[in-house]
């Protein structure tokens, strides 16, 4: 709450709700903005959410001049989500942590604790100032 969230997350109607080490909590709220063609959720809102929860929970163990970058992202979309699911809560955990690479997974559930998709996440670890050469 110290710091705005990022544009993306006002689009997808998304906020970061918990994060401690090791684990980050997001929870969203899909709507019509957010349908497919066919009327459901697109799955790139699901993958997005995903990854966001992937990604926050490597953050949460970086040391101070470190940074990451996703190298590779795995989604399972398990049930269909509308805008009648209501909220969904995703859930981000650290499966491993080395000096190079991390490794997490998320669940995505509805209010009612199913299954609506998982995935896993890659990311290289490295130095902000690698980032600061480019």
């Amino acid at each position: 709450g110290r710091y705005p969230a990022p544009p993306m997350a006002y689009q997808m109607s998304c906020a970061l709700t918990e994060a401690e080490e090791g684990r980050v909590v997001f929870r969203g709220m899909p709507n019509e903005k957010h349908l497919n063609p066919m009327g459901g959720v697109h799955g790139g809102w699901a993958a997005a959410l995903l990854d966001s929860a992937l990604g926050c929970v490597v953050q949460t163990l970086l040391a101070k001049g470190e940074a990451y970058a996703t190298a590779e992202f795995k989604v399972n979309l398990m049930r269909p989500i509308t805008p009648k699911t209501g909220e969904v809560v995703c859930e981000g955990k650290i499966m491993h942590k080395g000096r190079t690479l991390a490794v997490s997974e998320a669940t995505m559930k509805d209010s009612a604790g199913k299954l609506l998709a998982f995935g896993t996440e890659t990311c290289s670890i490295f130095s902000v100032a690698n980032l600061a050469a480019r």
